[in-house]
């Protein structure tokens, strides 16, 4: 609470507490000092009597504990030393007081009775009947002045931990936020290649139709399906073909551009969104440099891929869109297994063909 020196005397200014009520009180020390123990045990003796508190102290170590605080806490009162560890020792009474889960309700009734105890004490011993309401009045001023620092220092407490709950609390909203956007990423994302999933394909490319057309450029999406992949399968076991997958994906994604997105939308079809990419870009570009890179890797691996291109002039909604590459990319694979045909009939091997086809062939 950063008490100084000035904001001590400033609280006793504010309670009237005068040096005269320091010295009223340091005269009546004597007398506490011989009933100490008595007015001490007495106290506690009510106190334990009350269930909350008596399950708050629990032990016979925390009691002896207490009742040596509550006799330093009698003299300190009497000392007419109201300064810095005075005020100090309050702060830490309210800190404890809380850690240990005395609630204010129960500090205050204690605070009540130690003052009628001490109250009573004054008026059976003081010299005279006006001496005893002096040093009566000088301690109620005195009480008010502990009280104030302990509830405070409660308070603030409290408070201290309301706001590092709170923190915690934004810290684990900010955790969830983060780990539902990671789910999210997840749950759009194919476990095998990688790459996006057809869950995510429509609404990405929905959103890359508005760029597109909002700045009249083109668009182009490619379908891509591996050839004869049941074959595949059946020839090195699925663990194989997964493997395949996985080195169609990685080549898929090194192939395109940044800005591009890479989808694998089935067991052994792939797709890629070119913005900005008209149709002859999308086919000597993107189809030429991955037919090269798939060469490359999975030499004995054919894929067929339909391609078609939407804008700037018309443009078709994404799912047409999706549509139109698909027929073009099956256009592709037919004409793919009656080439493969054509070899096995004549027995003349040569590597695995990958067509390309666009999607205004479909018809012919």
């Amino acid at each position: 609470m950063r008490i100084t020196d000035t904001a001590i005397s400033q609280r006793m200014e504010l309670l009237n507490f005068s040096t005269h009520d320091a010295e009223l009180l340091s005269s009546f020390a004597p007398v506490v000092a011989q009933n100490l123990d008595v007015l001490v045990d007495e106290f506690y003796r009510v106190q334990t009597s009350i269930p909350e508190i008596a399950l708050l102290i629990g032990d016979l170590d925390t009691f002896n504990r207490l009742q040596a605080a509550q006799r330093k806490y009698v003299i300190d009162l009497f000392a007419g030393i109201y300064d810095l560890e005075y005020v100090n020792n309050r702060l830490r009474i309210g800190l404890v007081h809380k850690r240990i889960g005395v609630e204010p309700k129960l500090y205050l009734s204690a605070t009540h009775l130690l003052k009628s105890q001490l109250n009573d004490l004054i008026s059976q011993h003081a010299p005279e009947p006006g001496t005893a309401n002096a040093i009566i009045a000088s301690l109620d001023k005195l009480f008010y002045f502990d009280v104030t620092l302990v509830v405070e220092t409660y308070i603030r407490s409290m408070l201290f931990e309301i706001d590092a709950e709170k923190q915690k609390s934004e810290q684990y909203a900010l955790h969830l936020e983060e780990r539902s956007r990671q789910l999210e990423h997840l749950s759009r994302k194919d476990p095998l290649t990688g790459l996006l999933n057809r869950r995510s394909m429509t609404g990405l490319l929905a959103r890359d139709l508005i760029t597109v057309q909002r700045e009249s450029r083109p668009l182009s999406v490619v379908y891509i399906d591996v050839n004869q992949f049941k074959r595949i399968n059946d020839k090195g076991g699925h663990k194989h073909g997964d493997e395949v997958l996985k080195i169609i994906g990685e080549i898929t994604l090194s192939t395109a551009r940044h800005g591009d997105t890479c989808f694998r939308v089935g067991g052994d079809e792939f797709c890629v969104v070119l913005p900005h990419c008209d149709e002859e870009a999308a086919i000597s570009g993107f189809c030429t440099r991955f037919r090269l890179k798939l060469l490359e890797r999975l030499p004995e691996v054919g894929v067929s891929i339909g391609v078609h291109t939407t804008g700037p002039e018309k443009y078709l909604t994404a799912p047409d869109l999706i549509e139109r590459a698909d027929t073009a990319m099956f256009a592709a694979k037919r004409e793919n297994t009656r080439l493969t045909a054509e070899r096995d009939a004549k027995a003349n091997p040569s590597y695995p063909s990958t067509m390309v086809r666009r999607a205004e062939d479909r018809s012919k």
